[in-house]
């Protein structure tokens, strides 16, 4: 199967993306304000703030991988059900600026890691049992895209 999140980034550079992507997060939610914050699409989507915490564990997810690949021969990668991971997002202990954080403070540290490690290392293959064969760059290129995502459904809710 196909890296479903390629479709996002066209043209764009994917560590350009994801360096990026934390500023942007941090202007959509200046923008919005703390009354914003819950603000959904649609009644039963995830809010600004559900998005942010999704981010965040997404982040977190994406960093294992990334540790995973470079370490172990052949990884493969351990799929997780983000609504299961989600149904604790409505929670108000689980706020956007923590979220926003956590998001930013990961995303630094992975790309620090990015950074250090050899172009070789970005053909290292994993696999995912959902997706099929992948690389590191693979990987790289499905936080982009994720990250795109997510970045146009939140310009979606603030220009709402």
């Amino acid at each position: 199967m196909q890296n479903p999140y390629a479709k996002f980034i066209g043209g764009r550079n994917p560590r350009e993306v994801i360096q990026a992507t934390p500023e942007r997060l941090t202007a959509i939610a200046g923008r919005l304000g703390p009354g914003g914050l819950d603000r959904a699409p649609a009644p039963g989507k995830w809010s600004v703030r559900q998005i942010l915490c999704h981010l965040a564990d997404g982040e977190i997810a994406f960093a294992f991988r990334i540790r995973q690949t470079l370490a172990e021969p052949n990884h493969v990668i351990q799929p997780f059900d983000q609504d299961a991971w989600g149904r604790y997002y409505a929670s108000p202990s689980l706020d956007a600026h923590s979220a926003l954080e956590a998001f930013s403070a990961a995303r630094r540290w992975n790309l620090a890691l990015l950074d250090a490690i050899g172009e070789e290392d970005f053909a290292k293959p994993v696999t995912h049992p959902e997706r099929g064969a992948m690389t590191l760059q693979t990987i790289v290129e499905t936080m982009a895209g994720h990250d795109i995502n997510h970045l146009e459904q939140l310009e979606r809710i603030a220009a709402a």
